[in-house]
């Protein structure tokens, strides 16, 4: 079954809105946040703009020198905290120690992620993209999720993509053991599970005052993309074989700061203190992908398997089960 509420609400904003745009007015102060790959590409900027707004802004990294680096006079060092997603008891270590530190938590943006890498195998065996992207969040959301009931009105907000366009969840070999590895298929199945993830939180979630949102930040150049070669990006149509930008990117692709205002909207935004479980993106939520002109379908619209209330259960009880 997918979301009623699962259509735009006129926010007024546009796709490339700036953070400040989305936040003014917008009160911060003696919030807790954390951000998952708060130190680079839109969540660099997700991570300013929070501070900016008075919001305490703890960032997980699994480079903390390069995280410290990044993140200096944005938030303070002892707010950059060690963790790797791709090791599941680091992840918990994580969620341990912030909970014995005392704080709240009023919002939890889970930012990171790997995306179209060789494969690798991480866990128990676990495809590297679903095992950073899904597994590894999960632990951490799953493991927070009683502190944020504690907070009324806190907010998760998880990073999709139009990438999930590309599949649903193969549920019958998740991690290709059985089929040939396929980079791009794994991703689009990691972001779909990113979108499910927050389905199924805000339906165990929103009868404590805590919603979840699944969010595309739109086509952004960040360290993402380190894994493809220049050739590649020249096919898929986002780069000249100069290096420079293709027409089509100039003219459609955001910056960093611009591919964080969606998240920030998710997360703050008070149009949504009702509605929760849907999918947004350029700073509204979004449609479903059947009412995008065909041309468009590849890039704007969310498809009915990632905001599939069954599908968003049956993963929830899927992951825990490989974490047994």
């Amino acid at each position: 079954m997918i979301s009623e509420n699962q259509r735009p609400v006129g926010s007024n904003f546009k796709a490339r809105s700036e953070p400040a745009q989305i936040l003014e007015g917008i009160e911060l102060q003696n919030k807790n946040v954390i951000v998952t790959g708060g130190y680079s590409g839109i969540g660099l900027e997700t991570t300013r703009a929070l501070t900016n707004c008075g919001a305490n802004v703890v960032v997980p990294a699994r480079r903390r020198d390069i995280a410290s680096k990044a993140l200096d006079g944005i938030i303070s060092n002892e707010n950059i905290v060690e963790m790797d997603l791709a090791d599941v008891s680091s992840v918990q270590n994580f969620v341990n120690n912030y909970i014995e530190g005392g704080l709240s938590l009023d919002l939890l943006i889970n930012n990171a992620g790997v995306m179209a890498c060789p494969e690798g195998r991480v866990g128990n065996g676990w495809e590297r993209q679903f095992g950073v992207n899904q597994i590894g969040h999960f632990v951490l959301t799953k493991g927070l999720m009683e502190l944020m009931a504690k907070s009324e009105g806190s907010r998760f907000v998880s990073l999709s993509s139009s990438a999930h366009s590309l599949t649903g969840i193969l549920w019958d070999d998740i991690h290709f053991e059985n089929t040939p590895y396929d980079k791009w298929v794994a991703y689009g199945q990691s972001k779909t599970a990113s979108s499910l993830i927050a389905i199924e939180f805000d339906r165990l979630m929103k009868d404590k005052g805590v919603r979840g949102y699944s969010v595309h930040p739109g086509g952004i150049m960040t360290p993402l993309q380190r894994h493809l070669e220049n050739e590649e990006m020249v096919a898929l149509g986002w780069m000249k074989e100069d290096g420079s930008l293709s027409d089509m990117a100039a003219a459609n692709f955001k910056t960093p700061e611009q591919g964080a205002t969606t998240t920030l909207w998710a997360a703050t935004n008070p149009k949504l203190d009702d509605i929760g479980g849907v999918f947004c993106e350029n700073c509204d939520v979004a449609v479903l992908k059947e009412e995008v002109d065909e041309s468009m379908k590849r890039y704007i619209g969310v498809a009915d398997w990632a905001i599939d209330t069954d599908e968003a259960t049956k993963l929830w009880e899927t992951t825990e089960h490989m974490l047994k």
